[in-house]
């Protein structure tokens, strides 16, 4: 796991130096997919890089990207990696920052390994093969910056007074009706997945998602939220948030930290 490790740290770093370099760009070329959802040529880009990196690196490893899904056949495999490698192309395309790359690794249904980079803000959160996980600062050529890993685990919340984090571009009646069902002291947006890493650092205590996702849009952060001590479970009847699902698509559900009491969902 150690070598699956630090490969996906490097294949996410990467690629965001061939996202920030579109980023930089006078204009952002987008396109729009069969299914509406916006794409450019950074999508692509970083797409391409991690895909080709971890079939070099791990040739007997299935990869499913969120540009290459539909080209998965068959039964979906017992362990494979998941990959976004743009999450949040909205926030991206409107230059706001809270973008992300995620790749993770998924074994029998659950991410075991995951790391999320945000290059426009300088924050790559990842598990560890020991366990745990951290975060580490990145410089603006994304590189990291010496020195300045440090683990980061769920806080414990206070119940009476929680912090929760909802998305900037999907926020909906349905979230504000869960979210009135907890005592909160502040709300916080964020794009892509950045809202489980704010959770995992112990920045927020849960963010709860009644959108439409897809299994790319949540491993990386999941997998780093678990390491850290957190959970995510579906909305119906509390069940872990499981990958390898048929078409891809999540239910809805919530990500969170103890102290939550998160029976109020139900």
């Amino acid at each position: 796991m150690e070598e699956i490790a630090a490969e996906i740290r490097r294949l996410a770093m990467e690629a965001g130096r061939a996202i920030m370099a579109v980023y930089e760009k006078a204009e952002i070329a987008t396109e729009t997919k069969a299914d509406a959802s916006p794409v450019t040529e950074a999508d692509l880009a970083a797409d391409d890089i991690i895909a080709a990196g971890l079939a070099y690196a791990f040739p007997d490893i299935p990869v499913v990207t969120e540009e290459r899904a539909e080209s998965q056949e068959g039964p979906v495999p017992p362990r494979f990696f998941l990959v976004d490698p743009l999450d949040g192309t909205k926030e991206f395309v409107q230059r706001r920052g809270d973008f992300t790359v995620n790749i993770a690794l998924i074994e029998a249904g659950r991410p075991v390994m995951g790391v999320v980079l945000a290059p426009a803000k300088g924050r790559l959160f990842r598990s560890l093969p020991g366990g745990g996980a951290e975060e580490e600062q990145v410089d603006a050529l994304i590189h990291p910056v010496p020195d300045s890993a440090r683990p980061i685990a769920v806080r414990e919340a206070d119940e009476e007074a929680l912090v929760v984090v909802a998305s900037k571009s999907h926020n909906n009646p349905e979230t504000k009706a869960i979210i009135d069902r907890f005592s909160v002291k502040e709300a916080r947006n964020a794009g892509s997945s950045l809202k489980f890493c704010l959770v995992a650092a112990g920045e927020a205590d849960f963010y709860p998602r009644l959108g439409r996702t897809m299994e790319w849009d949540t491993g990386a952060g999941h997998a780093v939220l678990a390491a850290a001590g957190g959970e995510v479970r579906t909305l119906e009847h509390l069940r872990p948030l499981s990958y390898g699902k048929p078409g891809w698509d999540n239910p809805h559900f919530v990500a969170y930290g103890p102290g939550v009491p998160i029976d109020r969902v139900a």
